[in-house]
């Protein structure tokens, strides 16, 4: 019975939590690897767009609940998440229409794009915090939790209990449409092929005749879809912060790099690997090992690997192992 506890125990605060944030930064990270492998730039900005996009989807939350309008169960921010990627789907054409295209027409490096997007990332930071202050913001609404841990331990006779926030179940759901929409559109759709095209072989997609304009539009607009979907999903499960927001840019492109940059399978991948990896590695293995050794033997200290002011650490070090060993990507991205 106790080796139950503990496999319930590790699946409450490693599996569950560790999947609901790597959906999230799989979706980061597939924004970042859409501008990698078609607009050949790493977007320093992504962190900062998912910031952009969840603000304006917090700023439509709040009118929502205002009037009166709400989504029963479910969080009235994914009523109002369609008008936040609308803004930041705008907010990222004129950035590109004035900024981007200007370095596109120069050929510049992709070394200078990079210090573009890096200026980009500061704008952006400075509107989310002007727009809405640098405090911490809770948005959800709704039912809080799919199954508490008082119900798991009734239904199972368990001493230990298995919580499921609605959050965490809508990201995973979530994240499942996303991906699968996205993997439709890229395979199966004129435009989708045509991106392909594009990121494959610029200079032949432009001699079969595809508007290379309409392909950095589409691009923007599925990023700021991607970013605004992941950030009110991440804002959602835990709490809007936009510095936060900054720090996730390091996780989400090592699990870019991690699965191969330019690679959308390989980003989903990588997502989780990070995120698993953090929870695994900053969880305080405590409970799970009380459950498995004799009760003379149960351990006082936390059995933590690293506190979890070190979170961010864990992806620094995945990224520089991955860079060391294997710079494509486990998943083969484009190396240049």
């Amino acid at each position: 019975m106790d080796i139950l506890n503990a496999i319930v125990a590790f699946v409450n605060f490693v599996v569950v939590p560790a999947t609901a944030y790597g959906a999230q930064l799989a979706l980061g990270a597939l924004g970042a690897t859409l501008v990698y492998g078609i607009l050949r730039f790493s977007n320093f900005a992504q962190g900062d767009t998912m910031a952009f996009g969840t603000m304006v989807t917090i700023i439509m939350t709040w009118w929502l609940q205002s009037i009166g309008v709400s989504f029963g169960p479910l969080p009235t921010a994914l009523l109002a998440m369609p008008v936040g990627i609308a803004v930041t789907a705008g907010f990222l054409l004129l950035t590109d229409r004035f900024v981007y295209r200007f370095y596109r027409k120069q050929r510049a490096a992709p070394t200078i794009l990079v210090i573009v997007s890096l200026g980009v990332m500061f704008v952006m930071n400075g509107v989310t915090r002007l727009i809405i202050g640098v405090e911490e913001q809770n948005f959800a609404d709704g039912e809080r939790f799919v199954m508490t841990a008082g119900e798991f331990k009734q239904w199972t006779g368990l001493a230990e209990g298995m919580a499921i926030k609605t959050t965490q179940a809508i990201t995973v759901i979530t994240a499942v449409i996303v991906v699968a929409w996205l993997f439709w559109f890229l395979q199966k759709t004129r435009t989708g092929k045509s991106m392909r095209a594009f990121s494959d072989n610029e200079d032949l997609a432009l001699l079969s005749g595809i508007n290379p304009q309409r392909v950095v539009m589409v691009t923007w607009i599925i990023v700021a879809g991607l970013a605004t979907i992941a950030g009110v999903l991440y804002g959602l499960d835990k709490s809007f912060k936009p510095f936060t927001y900054f720090q996730l840019l390091l996780p989400i492109f090592a699990a870019a790099v991690v699965g191969g940059l330019g690679n959308p399978l390989g980003a989903i991948a990588g997502g989780f690997v990070v995120a698993y990896s953090e929870v695994v590695v900053t969880y305080a293995w405590k409970k799970v090992v009380t459950y498995l050794v004799p009760a003379d033997m149960a351990p006082d200290a936390l059995i933590q690997l690293l506190s979890t002011d070190y979170k961010l650490a864990v992806s620094f070090i995945i990224l520089i192992i991955v860079l060391l060993f294997m710079p494509t990507g486990l998943f083969k991205g484009k190396s240049g």
